[in-house]
């Protein structure tokens, strides 16, 4: 067995430096400021693959014999680990075939063959690509490349640990960081824990991927039946173990997050450094932001080892959405208003000049609608006080902001035929997005015609789009069209457009 201590020496002779850069540890001045406390992130996510992977798999694969690297490696890896294996393999030179899950994002599989490296895909999680990946050990005699569970990979991923101590001599209170196998984690702490141990070394890991928190709590390797893919980099189902032994003996605790506190990290790592961490990368600070709530501690020193950017593109979009949620900024509230005049322009009036990032509204039926809105706050208390004020205006209101049914589906899903709908037209409507520009814009709306249909939604654009749904009788078309006129937003009428009809109108095509 590999004791802490052996570390020390192993990670001081890493040969990690032929490949990989010394990233920086930088200041986060928002989060800092925000937070009380310095917040330090190591910017792994600078490295040549975008990731500390680098680090371990090329300390492994340096000192191979000669034999072993002309028949070539093999390595399974959600993504990371296999650029590290990829781009090591081109700087030394022998062949690399990468097993890779087949939920691994297009960039990290892109990543890989830039490289040079074959790529597989095999199973949903890293687990998976590990089976096949040893079928193919045995059948073709090149050399397992391990992504954690190796004293060559850990003392690798350890050198983060020493350049960490040597950028910032001063006190450090702690030092975050994500376990998926536990690699980086038992690195950082075998040297950390060496030389200062009184710094603390805290893991962290999402609520749906904690292999390694329910492992240490039983005292034994636990394998999950599943793990969650938004961290897609740490979703693994069993640690090594290796890293289980050393993180069971050096970390001070392993911190849970869910995936709105991930999206809401991600957000405040491009505030501070406009770079984009995937979601495996954001967990540190994640882990900071809940560590420093839980705690109420100020003027401390901790560092974030920011260590991956492996983020596909079209992920961005969820991120942004969740995010808010994740800080605590936007609630979801259900509203039901009774289908009678004047009921929906005093929800409107108890909303009043809060920041609206979502409002979906359609009629139900002759006695009540429902109105799902999201409103940004500043504290948990704010939700409280939007419900008491609905009430006092004898509105139904129900917090949803928990409710993940509500947050993943329904917020895209509220709208539906209204069969007993008579004389409805539909108008899209677009105005500059700047503070109280929507409830300007429901001040204008106010008309003697009821309003059926309205849908609002902020996407951070310069222009807010509405889509109106309101019941005219024919006999005031000249009327309604000069009150269109008289709006002074531009709009575009949608009443025959197929996707209404089909969706949204009294029948369908």
């Amino acid at each position: 067995m590999h004791h802490p201590q052996d570390y020390l020496e192993r990670i001081l002779t890493s040969r990690v430096y032929d490949v990989a850069i010394e990233t920086p540890l930088e200041p986060a001045p928002n989060l800092s400021r925000r937070f009380n406390n310095t917040i330090l992130l190591k910017r792994e996510d600078l490295q040549p693959v975008f990731s500390f992977k680098l680090r371990g798999a090329y300390n492994k694969m340096a000192k191979l014999t000669t034999e072993q690297l002309e028949k070539g490696v093999i390595t399974a890896s959600a993504g990371n680990h296999a650029q590290g294996v990829a781009l090591s393999a081109q700087k030394i030179g022998c062949e690399a075939i990468i097993v890779m899950p087949v939920t691994t994002p297009q960039v990290k599989i892109d990543g890989v063959t830039r490289r040079g490296g074959k790529v597989v895909l095999s199973g949903e999680s890293f687990s998976d690509a590990y089976q096949h990946a040893m079928k193919l050990v045995a059948e073709t005699g090149k050399t397992y490349i391990p992504p954690f569970d190796d004293p060559d990979v850990i003392a690798g991923q350890g050198t983060i640990g020493m350049e960490i101590l040597r950028q910032h001599p001063g006190p450090v209170d702690a030092v975050f960081v994500a376990i998926g196998g536990g690699g980086l984690a038992a690195g950082v702490a075998s040297y950390i824990k060496r030389l200062k141990p009184e710094i603390k070394v805290i893991g962290v890991q999402p609520v749906d991927s904690d292999a390694m928190k329910q492992s240490i709590d039983k005292g034994e390797r636990v394998e999950l039946k599943d793990v969650g893919l938004f961290a897609d980099g740490v979703a693994v189902k069993l640690v090594g173990e290796e890293t289980f032994r050393i993180c069971r003996e050096l970390l001070d605790e392993i911190i849970l997050v869910d995936t709105d506190a991930i999206c809401a990290a991600i957000k405040d790592i491009f505030e501070d450094t406009r770079s984009i961490t995937e979601p495996a990368g954001a967990l540190a600070v994640a882990a900071v932001k809940a560590y420093v709530e839980r705690e109420g501690c100020r003027g401390k020193t901790f560092v974030a080892i920011n260590c991956g950017a492996n983020m596909n593109f079209d992920r961005l979009r969820h991120v942004s959405e969740r995010s808010e949620l994740g800080e605590r900024r936007e609630a979801i509230i259900a509203v039901t208003i009774p289908e009678a005049p004047g009921s929906f322009k005093r929800f409107c009036a108890v909303i009043g000049n809060r920041s609206i990032t979502e409002f979906n509204y359609r009629y139900a039926d002759d006695k009540t609608a429902h109105v799902f809105v999201g409103v940004q706050i500043s504290s948990k208390e704010d939700v409280t006080r939007i419900i008491d004020d609905l009430k006092s205006n004898g509105l139904d209101g129900i917090d949803l902001t928990d409710n993940e049914l509500a947050k993943l589906h329904i917020r895209h899903l509220v709208g539906g035929h209204a069969p007993a709908l008579r004389d409805e037209r539909i108008l899209r409507f677009e105005f500059p997005e700047r503070p109280g520009a929507l409830m300007r814009f429901l001040d204008a709306m106010r008309t003697d015609w009821n309003i059926s249909l309205f849908h609002y939604r902020n996407h951070g654009a310069d222009y807010g789009r509405v889509l109106v749904g309101i019941q005219v009788p024919g006999y005031d078309n000249e009327a309604f069209q000069t009150f269109l006129d008289s709006l002074g937003y531009p709009y575009i009428e949608e009443t025959n457009n197929p996707a209404y009809k089909l969706f949204l109108g009294k029948t369908a095509l």
